[in-house]
């Protein structure tokens, strides 16, 4: 055939074909995608410091190291309330001709994924420590720190962000450690990731491969079998609070020796974990764990105990039942938004 020989017709009708090909195969069907598709309802978008900071997100890197997708097996679960859909990512639009939505869903986990880390995670003092210096509230940690996102003062300004780093994780700089504008927009980003509610009505996803958990009979015992505070404290206060209840000096309060936590009457505990506590100038603000987390008063109250009951501790016990009442006072007292 005299088409291979005459490579300007044979060019051309490859750049037609393989144009065809673009077409039909990609852009028809992203189109198609992008008109029928849709965030789910109580999506928010981005802020103009969320989105400053999701770039910084994406200028340092932090996609190689963490995901952002849910995966529909079972052991995802402890990232979100359920698996991933496409809606979830329907608000990661294009933000220029040269940039590509970028919806940083992730290929590896080097590092805990992040879709929910806004409602794992919402403290701001928190995520400033670690990204200073990761091991200052994760001794394992593999992460690495990001000092340049700070700025060291012989003694902080009013309106400054400080972050109290103990001295031993300060990188052999003195000083006052302040979150720049940049360190502050990354941290509003990652605390703007939280998994949207499915409309009601709409049935989860399941995850898939779900491991069977064999019943116990507990019939001759004293009813439901008691919940691991030690389990539920890792997942939501350790943190901050550390392993041992010491906390972080300068950064986080201690809960060994706590006269809060020692106190037979467990009406400030109970509200503290609900609604959060912003009174001591030496340390960071603490969100409300058991609101954000949903906690149920099974939860709480085992998380109590274990905290009434370790690190030399030896206060009274609660109730779930206390803890109930409690927790209805403590949604009556809660701020308004």
């Amino acid at each position: 055939m005299s088409l291979f020989h005459e490579h300007k017709k044979l060019f051309s009708l490859a750049t037609i074909l393989f144009g065809t090909l673009t077409l039909f195969v990609a852009v028809l069907p992203s189109q198609y995608n992008q008109e029928n598709n849709a965030p789910l309802y109580g999506s928010i978008p981005l802020t103009k410091e969320q989105e400053a900071g999701r770039q910084i997100y994406i200028r340092e890197g932090c996609v190689g190291c963490h995901s952002q997708q849910v995966r529909n097996v079972d052991m995802d679960k402890t990232w979100g309330d359920r698996p991933g859909i496409a809606a979830d990512y329907a608000l990661s639009t294009r933000k220029s001709i040269w940039q590509n939505a970028g919806t940083l869903m992730g290929t590896e986990r080097t590092g805990p994924d992040l879709t929910n880390i806004g409602v794992r995670q919402p403290s701001q003092d928190w995520h400033l420590v670690h990204l200073y210096n990761p091991r200052t509230v994760m001794p394992q940690s593999i992460m690495a720190p990001y000092p340049w996102l700070f700025e060291i003062k012989s003694k902080a300004e009013k309106g400054d962000i400080k972050v109290n780093v103990p001295s031993e994780f300060m990188h052999g700089k003195i000083g006052d450690v302040v979150a720049t504008e940049e360190a502050l927009n990354l941290v509003a980003y990652l605390q703007s990731l939280k998994q949207v509610k499915l409309p009601d009505g709409t049935p989860n996803p399941d995850f898939l491969y779900k491991k069977e958990k064999k019943e116990t009979d507990d019939t001759t015992g004293a009813g439901a079998k008691e919940l691991d505070g030690a389990e539920l404290y890792a997942a939501q206060c350790m943190s901050c609070h550390q392993q041992n209840g010491e906390g972080l000096k300068g950064a986080f309060p201690p809960l060994k020796g706590s006269k809060i936590v020692l106190d037979d009457n467990p009406e400030i505990m109970v509200g503290i974990i609900m609604n959060g506590y912003d009174a001591r100038e030496d340390y960071g603000v603490m969100p409300a764990v058991g609101t954000n987390g949903n906690l149920k008063a099974e939860e709480v109250a085992a998380i109590m105990n274990h905290e009434k009951t370790s690190w030399g501790n030896t206060a009274k016990k609660v109730t779930p039942e206390q803890v109930q009442k409690l927790m209805d006072l403590a949604k009556l007292s809660a701020p308004k938004q």
